[in-house]
């Protein structure tokens, strides 16, 4: 059944990454950066909700390996535009992270071994790649803790939120200057988001247009079309 509320919380997600990226076109505006952080811990989120959605102990479904496929396949078929944008990046896109991420969490929900065995594989894997990959470790663990929070509720939302704030901090930068303003204002936001995506999916009033399968080919064609921009604008 379609949810108004966790389109709300994907269309904001969409728009606050795009916002960041827009970075790209003008690298003085630090404030779309700050902005930025609300994404990564809302499409965890997304990825909980999904998860969760599911009946614990339904793992091989059609639906599931469909989510898992779209995602690896866009893991591989993002790199070389994000790379062509951001060229100095060391690490992956996002791709890979969420990926991770959704192993993580179907461990956590599903009873069944390999179930286990996948998030808990996922999660070693994030450890030894963690160089590597956006938002690092706590950013695999991060559809996993919300969805525990969503079944506990009240105090066991500190974890997540603590995950997106640590993910954060997997930027080297950002790592090393803890106490400059935009490192405060960037955990801020990490540290809200997952509050406003909570409030967004009580909002299955409100009339919005649906996030379909779409949202996987946005990604790597926003990067290229911003890449695109920013050629006319240096030339």
């Amino acid at each position: 059944m379609r949810s108004a509320g966790l389109d709300l919380v994907k269309w904001t997600a969409i728009l606050t990454m795009v916002a960041d990226h827009l970075r790209f076109l003008w690298p003085a505006a630090e404030g779309l950066f700050v902005l930025g952080r609300l994404a990564f811990p809302l499409f965890c989120l997304a990825i909980a909700v999904n998860v969760g959605r599911s009946r614990s102990g339904a793992l091989f479904t059609r639906g599931n390996a469909r989510y898992l496929g779209w995602l690896l396949v866009f893991a591989v078929l993002c790199e070389g535009p994000y790379r062509w944008l951001d060229n100095g990046s060391q690490t992956f896109s996002v791709i890979p992270t969420l990926a991770l991420g959704l192993l993580v969490a179907w461990g956590v929900h599903h009873p069944q071994a390999l179930a286990r065995l996948g998030g808990i594989a996922a999660a070693l894997l994030a450890a030894l790649a963690s160089e590597r990959l956006m938002y690092g470790v706590p950013g695999v663990l991060l559809p996993g803790a919300c969805l525990i929070a969503r079944s506990r509720g009240g105090a066991s939302w500190l974890l997540p939120c603590l995950l997106a704030m640590a993910g954060n901090l997997t930027n080297s930068w950002l790592r090393d200057h803890l106490l400059h303003p935009t490192t405060l204002l960037v955990l801020a936001i990490a540290a809200v988001a997952l509050p406003l995506g909570g409030w967004l999916l009580r909002r299955d009033d409100w009339r919005i247009v649906p996030v379909g399968r779409w949202g996987y080919a946005f990604y790597p064609l926003h990067l290229l079309a911003i890449k695109g921009l920013q050629g006319l604008i240096q030339a």
